[in-house]
């Protein structure tokens, strides 16, 4: 149907459908609007940055890429870190050998997780000091209640042992809780590349944590946590005297640029 509209010197013929407060119009726009939303590509593409030297990194990579563009953001992920490692210390220290086991598959996911906040943050761009301290006191926390969880179990099956299990587990985890600062000093004077963890073959020393699990379920928590208890203060003890070194470094060429 059109409507004819007679002028003084030219005829023209008006489309009422084109008609601004025809329904259709709008529905055609509104079909615009979502097809456009629905295809059209994500506003941050993920960075093109190096592909992580170990497996589990590059694995945490691939997991998160979908979430470049999304709210999700990297202290998220550090926060579900933090939640399954406090869930899993919380089991290993009840006594029992399967809820110690499910500890134990906590824990190694936990240590997984850990590695998804950073890769997201480096190909989302969204990394920040603050983010970095977050994960790093998560990462602290985390292993400290691991250890200590690891003394009330075996100080359950084993409560008469020359040192209590507790302390022992105490031991580790305030050693661990030293190498963690002192590597925070580090790098806070020489850079993330002077506190990488030594890696072979796609591992670094945390995956150790990957076979937590296994030790659980063959029964070798107590020579674990006796390994740890003097394995971890050697540690604390070789990284506080590279902190010296680094430090010495430090003021040494702090000294030369005042000259």
């Amino acid at each position: 149907m059109r409507l004819r509209e007679s002028g003084a010197n030219d005829r023209q013929t008006t489309d009422w459908r084109a008609c601004a407060g025809y329904p259709g119009n709008m529905h055609a726009r509104q079909n615009r609007d979502i097809f456009a939303f629905m295809t059209k590509s994500s506003p941050i593409p993920p960075r093109d940055v190096p592909a992580p030297a170990t497996w589990d990194a590059r694995l945490a990579r691939r997991l998160v890429t979908p979430l470049v563009g999304t709210p999700v953001t990297p202290n998220h992920l550090t926060s579900l870190r933090l939640l399954i490692g406090l869930a899993g210390a919380y089991y290993l220290s009840l006594g029992q050998y399967w809820l110690c086991t499910v500890g134990a598959l906590l824990i190694a996911l936990s240590n997984f997780v850990d590695h998804t906040d950073g890769e997201l943050a480096r190909i989302s761009g969204q990394s920040s000091k603050i983010g970095h301290l977050y994960d790093l006191a998560c990462d602290a926390l985390v292993t400290v209640l691991l250890f200590l969880g690891l003394g009330f179990y075996v100080g359950v099956h084993h409560p008469s042992m020359f040192v209590p299990a507790e302390v022992l587990g105490g031991v580790a985890g305030v050693a661990v809780a030293l190498i963690f600062y002192l590597r925070m000093r580090i790098e806070s004077m020489i850079g993330k590349d002077g506190t990488k963890q030594a890696s072979m073959a796609g591992f670094e020393t945390e995956d150790v944590l990957y076979l937590l699990p296994l030790v659980t379920l063959l029964n070798g928590m107590t020579p674990f946590l006796i390994a740890a208890s003097v394995g971890a203060p050697l540690f604390a003890a070789w990284v506080a005297i590279d902190h010296q070194r680094v430090t010495r470094e430090a003021a040494g060429k702090d000294l030369q640029t005042v000259r």
